[in-house]
Parts: C-alpha cells; structure tokens; sequence
C-alpha cells in the first residue's frame, strides 16, 4: 500500500491519560468505523461483571469497577475487534500472498476481520475460499500423516481458559506437548525464577494489595503503555503517600504522571497527579547490579543499627523463620565493589542509597515488574535478585506487598494454569490419564525457540496456531521465514490478517473465528467463556456483539472440530458434550485441578472473580529447601555479552499504538514520534561519538558474532534521553536482530531487552 505518513517528531509535555488518551480513542473509533451506539454499549460491559475481559492486557478487574472499566488501549483493542471493515475472499482473490508481504503490519490487520476459512493455493499463491467441512477433514487427514512429535501446537495468550484446556487435550491425545505460548516470548522467566525463589510461578499479590502498599518499587514495566488501567491504582497509591521508585531505560511518562480521563475535574483544570518519587535510568541489563546495589545499602544500614542498638532494617525473624541461603548472599554482596556496581547499572551509588532508605522506610511494599527484567540472557538472576530483595523485609507473603509480574496478553497466564504448558512436570498428567483413559507423552515438548529450532533443522513439519502473530513476534527471523514454507502443514485461527498468514507451509488454512466481545452460540445457547488476570484471578467472560461473520465459529468448536475427526472416538472426552455447553468443560477443568478450580462454575460470577491458591502468599514455600531461598547470581549484567567499542545493547520496545504485534498506528504519543515507527533512539553522546546527526538515517547491525548476518535499514536516528551505550527500537521491527540462540538460560525467553548490535551508516 502507499505510504503518504509525514513523520514528526518532536518532545510531548502533556501527561499520560488525559486529552491525549481520549482523542486517541476518538481516531481509532473513526478509522474503524464503528457506530458510536455499540462502541458505548460494549464499552459498558468492558471488564464488568456479567461483561467481557478485555481483550488487551491481563491486569485485573476490580469488585467494585469505574463507570467505564477501561483505559485507552483497551478501548482500541475493543474497536480493533467490534471494526467495520472486512477482509472478505474477494480481497483474497485480488492480492497475493507475496504482494501482501509487502504491507506493513498496521496495514495488513486494518483491513478489517476475517470472514471465510480459506485455503491456500501454492499455484496462485493466493488464499480461495473453502467450506469448513473441508478445511477439517483436509486437516485432519494430513495430522493423521504426520509424526505427532514433529506438530506444533502454539496459543497466543487470547484463547479463553475453555479453549485452552481442550486445545492441550488435543495435543496431548495427539501424542505430544509441544505446546508453546506467547508466555516463552515474555514471561517464561517468571515461572522458573519464582518456582525456585518462593516456590509459586505466579505473582503474590492480588489487586486489594495496592490500596494497603505503602512503597511500590517498578522495575522493567512501562504501566502507560503495556497496563494503562493500573495507572489508575498508582494514582491512588501516590495521593495516599506511597513513594513509588522506577527503575526503567527510558523515563515513561506513564510512571511519570497521569491525568485520569474519567475525571471530568482533571480533564477539566488539566490537573495532574505525579507518579514516581524516584526515577534511576538504569542501563539496559543492568538491573542485578542495580538492585545489588540496594540490597548492599540495606545490609550496612542494617548492621550500623544492629551497632547501635536500634531497631534493625531487615526483617531478622522472617529471614530465620522463612529463608534459606541469607549467609551466602550477604557474603556475596559484601564482596561487590560500588565501582562495579555503578559501572554495570550506569547508576550512581547516592542514586542507589536513597532508594534503598525509601525501602527500608517502608512497612509494605510491592515489587512491579516485567519484560525489562524477564528478557535477557540472565532473565531468571533478575527475578531471583529481585525476590532476594523482597525477602530482606518480608515483602512476600502479608498484606500491601509481594511480588507483581505484570502480564501482557490478557489471558495467557490463565493458559498455562489449564495446561498449555512444554514441561510436562507442570501437568497433572497422570490425573489427565485417569480422566480421560489415555496414555499422556511424558518427555518434554517444544517451546517457541525449540519449535524455531525445529523448524530450521527440519525436524517439524507441522503447525497450529491458536491466534498471535508467531512468525513476526520471533526472534531470528529471515531464516525461520524461510525454513517455513518448507513445512507439510501450517493452521492459523486468527479474527485479523497478519504477517504470518503469508508464510506458508506445504498445505495451508486460515480459519476465522470469533473474537471474545462476539457471542457465541452453540445449539442455540449462549455460552461463557472465562479467564485468568496477572493475580491469579479467575473471571467469567460474557460476548454478546453480533458476529463480524455468519461464517465464523468459535475458538472453541474449532479446536474441537479438529480433534475430533483427528482422534480415535474415547467414550471418556465427550467432545460433543463440551462444545454443546462450555459449563461441562469447565466441570471437567474443575476435575482435573480441584485445588485451583473449586467450583468454578459458580464462583466465576463473583464480582472481582475468585483467586487460585497461591502459596507463598500464605507463606508456605513450595521450594527444594522448603522455604523462601536467597540466591545469587552468576554476574552482575545480564545482557550475556561483554560490552566492546561501538557495540550497542538495542532494547525493543512498544508504543502506546499497539498491543503486542498489532499495530494500532503509528503515534507514539508519550516519545513525541508520530508518522513512523522506523527510528533508533540514540544517546546525544553517542551520536556526536559516531559522527551522526539527529534525523540521519541508519541501520542497525547485528554484533552477535554468530557469522549470521541480520541487518535493519532505513532507521532515523532520534536523540533521545536514554542511558549512553543503549538504543531503542521498535517491536516487533526489530526483531529480525535478535538471534535465535539469544535467550534467557533457563526458559529461553528471547533476549530482546539486550541484542549486540552496531549503528551504521
């Protein structure tokens, strides 16, 4: 498509929330053409009971929600869903697949939701329409064909808990848990690094803990873009006096200060409340030596107090009742010099001391973070250096605090709790068993970097995808794109084109479902869907739009369409029962985790949800040693590189115009960069020290030394207040730097918040 956009870039004043967030909402409601009258109506509904889960970001639903429970990207994600336009087999039938790779990812999605499965043609290298009946059958038929352990099961983190668990079935019934999810792209590093720090995968804390904190410490989570309803929760926080510290590259106006738009006296008087007490640019990999910095003021503060008889600064009791390993890490931290530490965080030690006296000060404090902390090669020592830092006060396990990885995708922590999972050690496998009369596989399947891997030595030859955008949201991408079109088969469920639609395997469908604002009928029933936020609460989910397409079926009766006429008839999975009414599969959830899902049928109604068991909340500590554990970390940069002359640590980064790979368009309103999203953010230092000039275009090369060339042309040089030694790019744009062996140790989360690379002119 042609590209008429005028960048312009220039500084933005104003706050988060406020005008800025309204007018933008107002330009996607008009560009998607969607009639005011069921904009309101849904909007209404939007995270309220008896309503839908947005369809954004997984942050939670209060009991007791605003007028409008919604903030600015939740209403664009909504609008993207509810849009007029249509991407009909008539547009199919005048664009091929290779022309379409050539549109940019706004473009493509902003022809609007899917209305026919489709086929694709190697001939015509175009989709043709297909009847249902036959994708199935066709579908089936070559699955049946296949080595079950060479097909790939992937979900982004949309599909509701409903889909999710029957979809895992599937797999599984199918012979493998090759079960990758948006979650090995982001926040895979959590649940590994809190299985062994606290013993429990998932955050501590629930959404009440925010009225009772009184310090809140961010490391790593732009709220302003990636949560823009906890912004609201923060607002309260800073007026009851809660200090709130960030450690984040980039300064966020969205932890800055924040105009809330459903207060007519602020948007009014433009009153706006200021957020972070502290702001440290720590460098991009340079959080374990940052908060070692604080963990080390904290133990002087201690002992000089424990010298003077006064009151002592860590919480010696809980460390003696509930930790393990304290010694060694105190021995550690004694041994880091404030050189080093300054040197690998790019902060200042009176910087680091002051918010550190902030924690100690505090009798409740939650610790926030996100991808700045999970994607990084030491991803996992992040989280356990946070925690460590947690545990010195007791801040896990009682009320106002606790641990609070905040979760993109507005379900896919939900996902894995159902079973979407490659570790089988995370699977009631042998309850599954039982239940369903089956064999399950036991060996470990495949995660996204594994799948990538076996796409690349041929050892996968199929793949489903249950929504995302897999093929732009991977690292290493020119060659996975090529080893694709090699594969036998590739399934995508999708409501929206995108780019990875237009890679191909050998047989290739594109089915179209309905999106969760929709209704869903099935025999003439309506039927519920539910859902799991960032705090473990489970959420009923009610669609009740009309269908963007007669021809669309739900998630759900895909997945079970498909297994059906895949697997062998079992009397004990009553596919027909389940896709008949969703409160059989949900009784069947019930039953294979009775822990998590006691009564899920009635309890999913409550106002504010109900909330899976957490045991490290309750302080019971389901680790090795049976207790809290203190541990150290291989190195204090996490990047996995050494830093070298003229190589830059490249983090990605979103704007406050999309969600994950969906672009909404092309103003990053808080950056003041409007019109592109082909930019680097660069230190005014490092211009001037390479010799280039704001607004100079440049490309940005790979410095992995893998002997695999990867380059990004056409990039604008932006001066931009970011730590020296750092640039900034756009996600997913940039993603075809990152290589593929670039991931965190233990769950391989792709490295994306620290790639070597090199600007070049």
């Amino acid at each position: 498509m042609g590209d008429e956009r005028k960048p312009k870039i220039e500084p933005y004043e104003g706050p988060a929330g406020g005008w800025g967030s309204v007018k933008s909402v107002a330009k996607i409601l008009k560009r998607e053409q969607v009639p005011i009258s069921a904009t309101v109506k849904q909007l209404w509904r939007q995270n309220k009971p008896r309503g839908f889960t947005c369809v954004s970001c997984a942050w939670p639903q209060p009991e007791k929600p605003l007028k409008f429970e919604f903030c600015e990207n939740g209403a664009k994600a909504s609008a993207w869903e509810l849009t007029s336009l249509r991407t009909t087999p008539e547009f199919f039938a005048q664009h091929t697949c290779t022309e379409l790779l050539e549109w940019s990812d706004h473009d493509l999605e902003q022809q609007g939701r899917l209305t026919h499965p489709l086929r694709y043609d190697r001939t015509t290298d175009k989709y043709v329409p297909v009847s249902w009946d036959e994708a199935f059958d066709a579908i089936a038929a070559e699955l049946k064909q296949l080595d079950p352990k060479s097909v790939v099961f992937y979900a982004s983190g949309r599909a509701s808990l409903e889909t999710s668990y029957l979809y895992a079935l599937f797999a599984r019934m199918y012979g493998n848990n090759n079960l990758p999810d948006s979650s090995n792209m982001c926040h895979e590093a959590t649940g590994i690094a809190l299985r062994r720090s606290v013993g429990a995968a998932v955050g501590t804390v629930v959404l009440d803990d925010f009225a009772k904190t009184d310090c809140i410490f961010f490391f790593g989570q732009n709220a302003g873009v990636n949560s823009p309803r906890m912004l609201h929760d923060l607002q309260n926080a800073a007026r009851r006096g809660a200090a709130i510290v960030v450690f984040n590259p980039l300064r966020e106006r969205g932890l800055e200060r924040f105009t809330n738009p459903q207060s007519p006296l602020e948007m009014i008087a433009g009153r706006e409340t200021p957020l972070a007490t502290q702001y440290l640019q720590v460098k991009a990999g340079g959080d374990i030596a940052a908060i070692a910095g604080l963990c080390k003021t904290l133990l002087a503060l201690d002992e000089a107090a424990r010298e003077a008889g006064s009151e002592r600064v860590l919480d010696q009791p809980f460390i003696a009742e509930h930790c393990h390993g304290f010694d060694d890490y105190a021995a550690w931290l004694r041994t880091q010099t404030w050189d080093d530490i300054e040197a690998a965080s790019g902060l200042q030690r009176t910087e680091l001391e002051r918010a550190a006296q902030t924690y100690a000060k505090a009798s409740a404090v939650i610790g926030v973070y996100g991808m700045g902390l999970t994607q990084h090669v030491l991803g996992e020592s992040n989280i356990h250096m946070f925690a460590n830092f947690m545990l010195l006060r007791g801040n896990v396990g009682k009320p106002g605090a606790g641990l609070c990885p905040v979760r993109g995708h507005s379900n896919v922590q939900g996902q894995r709790t159902v079973g979407i999972a490659d570790d089988p050690a995370l699977v009631p496998l042998d309850r599954l068993a039982a239940q369903y009369d089956f064999e399950p596989p036991r060996e470990k399947g495949l995660n996204t970097v594994e799948a990538c891997e076996g796409v690349l030595d041929a050892s996968v030859h199929g793949f489903i995808g249950l929504g995302g955008n897999f093929l732009r949201a991977i690292p290493e991408q020119e060659r996975v794109h090529a080893a694709w079109r090699k594969l036998r088969l590739t399934v995508q469920i999708a409501t929206k084109l995108n780019r990875s639609h237009l890679i191909n395997g050998e047989v290739a469908y594109l089915l179209p479902c309905l999106g969760r604002i929709e209704r869903v009928l099935e025999q003439g029933n309506l039927q519920v869907l539910s859902t799991e936020d960032s705090t473990s609460c489970i959420h009923a989910s009610v669609g009740n739009a009309e269908p963007a397409s007669p021809e669309l079926l739900s998630e759900t009766r895909i997945v079970v369409e498909l297994a059906k006429r895949t697997l062998a008839p079992n009397p004990k999975v009553p596919w027909d029962g389940w896709v008949a009414d969703y409160a059989m599969i949900r009784d069947s959830i019930e039953q294979t985790y009775p822990e998590s899902f006691r009564d899920f049928n009635k309890r999913m109604w409550q106002p504010g949800g109900f909330h899976r068991p957490n045991s490290a909340r309750e302080r019971v500590w389901k680790t090795a040693t049976g207790k809290a554990n203190f541990i150290v970390p291989p190195a204090l940069t996490a990047t996995g590189f050494d830093d070298a002359p003229d190589r830059f640590r490249l983090m990605t980064m979103r704007s406050n115009d999309q969600f994950n790979t969906t672009v909404y368009g092309y103003d990053d309103r808080f950056r003041g960069i409007d019109g592109t999203r082909d930019v680097v953010l660069m230190h005014n230092d490092d211009i001037a020290r390479l010799g280039l000039h704001d607004g100079q275009t440049v490309k940005l090369v790979s410095d992995a030394g893998d002997g695999i060339a990867r380059e990004i042309a056409g990039l604008r040089v932006v001066a931009f207040d970011i730590p020296r030694g750092c640039v900034g790019g756009y996600y997913p744009e940039c993603n075809p730097l990152i290589p593929l062996s670039h991931h965190a140790v233990l769950s391989k989360t792709p490295a994306a918040k620290s790639v070597p690379v090199r600007v070049v002119v």
